[in-house]
């Protein structure tokens, strides 16, 4: 009991734990909450349960453990239309937290934040739909966990059975298949504990953790779950769930069990459920006789695995008729579409093509479909020029090409490319031109874990970034050209030329991609590499396949609820080349969850929610897709590891990678934060975040988006940071140990006036902000260009802000006013010569301090 342990005076206690007065209900309103099942994430005693919160009684509560991630949660029994929740807190109160509904009690979507939050009574009304309603605690007010008298979910009921009938008495674990971490002695085997026999038991070995499991045989949802312990029984343990056996989702946190039988209502679905003992009650082992699931009768049926990649994936092989009439086809369409809807992938079978020039328009991508670049050799070319843009290359964005080698019909390729737009995992047996046709204005790009024979010439670019590649040799450059890793990359020349090359990446991990094998779909998800240098193929060590069935394709029609769902039962996403509106934010709170794109798949949030919240888990690889901002403004985007983050990754870090931001353009849209990293140890890999400056819908306010990349989590790196034109800070780092190498920006064009930019007594945000409690930093290969047409008379301050301390470290950067409409007072802080006039030249700072 907190009190005793706490070993303060009685008056004390009294004060922290008094119990409030009775306060009659306005109308005599009775709760839709009240007296329906309620489960927790923990409870602090068996004095407390999650069912103290809805049985109408303040003298009664329920109190979690002492972390913050903890929830309570009530089934309605039915989906209602929710108006009001209120919660009664005990004096452990809630500072932050927010009130969630689910369909499903797995997927769930915010419907209000509290941030602040002083405790006593607080009533909040909400709009939502849901069976499931959930207070989800972010941080504590106090020292001890969550603690409420009373949880009240006020709206207006479906039709539909008391939540009690919906689960089966019937016990769905008996006589399957069972396993376990360990067994004391041949006499207690795992299968013993789901025999359905009160006589015979499993047992582990006396150490921790131990853990035993049971197949369900299939997909289902779980609603409670009994144990029957030996006398050596289990004082803290997990039940979990898990789709695949891999990866496990906590249903149940017990702190202080007491042995004996004990049931446990939760809420989740999975194939295998297992009970995982990390303290013991004894000396002994854990000891089991008896563990019974009970599933739900009325739940949804199981999203399924697998399937056809739908109509915008073309696949081809050598011996398809008119294969370049197919690739034309497309082009037409797709050459000049900057802002449409259509959204294709081309993927190459293994074998070889010959007289094949793919040109690649807007939002087109070619990949390989072997396990290897080799496995597809074109003897062709792979295309990106301008004419569609009078030769101008600075606005070919949203395309790619991907695991598959070519030889140029004249020796030498073409990608005249500008931003979002990787060229990744392939085999060039000649050179690069990076230009387009008559060398005319080019802004790009990337290139990763490829091997050019030849030459590469970036001629016009401006800037490019390559990482973990291999050149036959690389001339000129317009400003900033940043290798990392790269075989035959130039020395750096920064004082005095283009150039900052980094022997090896520090820590890296290529992106997933789809494969073939036989005639098996697979995903091939790479392993982490570090301080690498030079192509990770052939070998791909350290990586892992997935077949297809243990992804959701997302097709047109799909929801979000179903894409929560296949998320909550532990599928993988694969999202097929479309834009998919979405009503509600895309949970993704799995370790080692794949989020694929194929063909720049947009996903746009509607109506102000966020798009994706990532959990604060291992190892999610985000990759190939395209981030839309709505009409209405979301707060956040794209969020990794919720505020508060602090779990260690660096063994399985979060990847993203390829995926692309954009506020305005196909129309208005509107978004506070646009990508925000929270987990510790994160990989941003090639981003591009845009508030557009062409288009639709391009306004100072009319697409107005206040900060681009925000880095919250501590030993963060990014890779090929491309971002560009907000109102505010475009990058602000406040994360301790972070690094970025390249980076690239404009400032906003539209910028009203000095005036609408100034704060703190200087005018312009930094496109590049190390916040001032940042102790150690690094950065290589930093641009930002200013080109204020609104206002051609506005003096940006600098470019770049970071606090002057031994640990913060600046490599390579530069400030660039484009054609003299507007200008840089310095480069970092006070630091650096202004620009001038209107010859585009560079103020370069090689390091600073």
């Amino acid at each position: 009991m907190r009190l005793r342990s706490l070993g303060i005076a009685l008056a004390t206690a009294a004060a922290l734990v008094t119990i409030p007065s009775q306060i009659p209900a306005a109308a005599a309103e009775v709760p839709l909450s009240q007296g329906r099942i309620a489960t927790s994430s923990s409870d602090e005693n068996a004095g407390t349960p999650a069912a103290g919160a809805v049985d109408g009684d303040n003298g009664t509560r329920w109190s979690s453990a002492r972390t913050d991630a903890q929830w309570l949660q009530v089934d309605l029994g039915t989906s209602a239309t929710l108006s009001r929740v209120v919660l009664n807190w005990e004096a452990a109160y809630g500072k932050d937290y927010k009130i969630q509904v689910s369909d499903n009690g797995s997927s769930w979507s915010d419907v209000k934040s509290v941030t602040g939050g002083d405790g006593g009574t607080d009533t909040l009304d909400v709009s939502g739909q849901g069976r499931y309603v959930r207070m989800q605690g972010v941080s504590r007010a106090t020292e001890y966990g969550y603690s409420l008298w009373e949880f009240q979910v006020f709206g207006t009921s479906g039709t539909g059975n008391p939540p009690a009938g919906d689960c089966s008495t019937a016990n769905a674990a008996q006589g399957k298949a069972a396993t376990a971490s360990s067994t004391e002695n041949a006499g207690t085997p795992a299968a013993s504990a789901f025999d359905g026999d009160a006589g015979t038991r499993w047992s582990s070995q006396a150490s921790d953790p131990q853990w035993v499991r049971v197949d369900l045989g299939s997909q289902q949802d779980i609603c409670k779950v009994d144990l029957s312990w030996e006398a050596a029984y289990g004082r803290e343990f997990t039940i979990q769930a898990s789709a695949n056996g891999q990866d496990w989702t906590t249903l149940k946190s017990v702190t202080n069990g007491t042995g004996g039988t004990a049931s446990y209502d939760v809420s989740g679905s999975g194939r295998y459920v297992r009970i995982n003992g990390t303290v013991r009650g004894t000396g002994y082992g854990y000891s089991l006789w008896e563990v019974a699931v009970h599933t739900g009768t009325g739940g949804t049926p199981p999203v399924e695995g697998g399937g056809d990649l739908g109509p915008n994936v073309i696949v081809v092989d050598p011996n398809t008729p008119d294969l370049q009439a197919k690739f034309d086809q497309v082009f037409t369409q797709q050459e000049s579409n900057q802002f449409g809807s259509g959204r294709y992938q081309f993927l190459m079978k293994p074998g070889t093509y010959n007289g094949i020039n793919a040109q690649l328009g807007f939002y087109t991508s070619i990949s390989g479909l072997g396990l290897n670049p080799d496995d597809v050799r074109i003897n062709g070319d792979i295309t990106v020029d301008a004419g569609w843009f009078n030769g101008n290359a600075t606005q070919n964005f949203w395309r790619s090409a991907e695991n598959l080698s070519l030889k140029p019909v004249n020796g030498t390729d073409r990608w005249a490319v500008a931003q979002a737009a990787p060229f990744r995992r392939i085999h060039v047996e000649g050179g690069l031109n990076l230009a387009p046709a008559g060398y005319g204005w080019a802004s790009g790009g990337y290139i990763a874990d490829s091997k050019i024979d030849g030459t590469v010439g970036p001629y016009s670019q401006q800037q490019w970034y390559t990482r973990e590649s291999s050149v036959g040799g690389w001339t000129n450059g317009v400003w900033n050209m940043t290798f990392s890793g790269v075989q035959g990359a130039p020395a750096t020349n920064f004082d005095s030329g283009p150039y900052t090359t980094l022997d090896t990446t520090p820590i890296s991990r290529e992106k997933p991609f789809l494969y073939l094998d036989g005639n098996e779909y697979k995903v091939f998800v790479p392993g982490k590499r570090t301080n690498a240098r030079g192509v990770s193929w052939p070998a791909n060590a350290g990586g892992t396949s997935l077949p297809l069935s243990q992804f959701y394709v997302v097709k047109a029609g799909a929801t979000a609820a179903t894409i929560n769902a296949a998320l909550a039962q532990g599928l993988n996403l694969l999202f097929t080349p479309g834009v998919y509106h979405l009503d509600q934010t895309i949970n993704v709170n799995r370790a080692n969850t794949v989020v694929l794109g194929l063909g720049l798949a947009t996903i746009v949030p509607d109506n102000g929610v966020d798009a994706m919240h990532v959990g604060d888990v291992d190892g999610v690889r985000l990759a190939g897709f395209l981030i839309d901002a709505g009409a209405a403004r979301s707060d956040t985007l794209l969020q990794v590891g919720a505020p508060g983050s602090s779990a260690d990754h660096a063994a399985n870090p979060t990847t993203v990678q390829d995926v692309f931001i954009r506020i305005g353009g196909a129309g208005p849209g509107l978004a506070t934060h646009s990508m925000v990293i929270n987990s510790d140890d994160a990989i941003i890999d090639h981003t591009w975040i845009w508030r557009a400056d062409h288009g639709e819908g391009v306004g100072w306010e009319t697409n107005r988006a206040d900060y681009g990349l925000e880095v919250n989590g501590d030993d963060v790196l990014a890779t090929g940071l491309f971002v560009e034109h907000f109102n505010k800070y475009d990058v602000v780092w406040s994360g301790e140990r972070g690094r970025t190498i390249f980076f690239q920006n404009e400032k906003a064009y539209d910028v009203p006036n000095a005036a609408a930019v100034t704060h703190d007594g200087i005018v312009g945000y930094a496109a590049y902000k190390v916040a001032d409690s940042v102790n150690v930093h690094e950065a290589w290969g930093l641009g930002s260009y200013c080109n204020f047409t609104s206002d051609p008379s506005i003096v940006q301050h600098h470019g770049f802000q970071v606090p002057v301390k031994s640990g913060i470290k600046l490599h390579s950067i530069q400030v660039v006013s484009l054609g003299g409409k507007g200008q840089y007072a310095h480069v970092v802080n006070d630091t650096g010569a202004p620009t001038s006039g209107s010859d585009t030249i560079p103020s370069k700072i090689t390091s600073f301090p």
